[in-house]
């Protein structure tokens, strides 16, 4: 029982965070001009949208999960 509490806990805060968030961003590396023993990279930012419905489907199955918690205990 505890642990369908913490679950549904961790899937409402996860959700939360997604709808607060709603992007991240990460770096890579790469050559832009590669001449013989002459290397030249770039670092470049990519930013990757999360859309919204993935937060409120979080917070959604969170609820889910513990109202069937609440309903099986009685």
């Amino acid at each position: 029982m505890k642990n369908t509490l913490i679950i549904g806990i961790v899937l409402i805060l996860l959700g939360a965070a997604v709808l607060a968030y709603r992007q991240f961003s990460y770096k890579t590396e790469e050559t832009v001009l590669n001449l013989g023993p002459l290397k030249a990279t770039a670092e470049r930012t990519k930013t990757v949208p999360i859309p919204p419905i993935i937060g409120w489907a979080l917070i959604g199955s969170g609820a889910l999960v513990l109202v069937v918690n609440a309903r099986s205990k009685t």
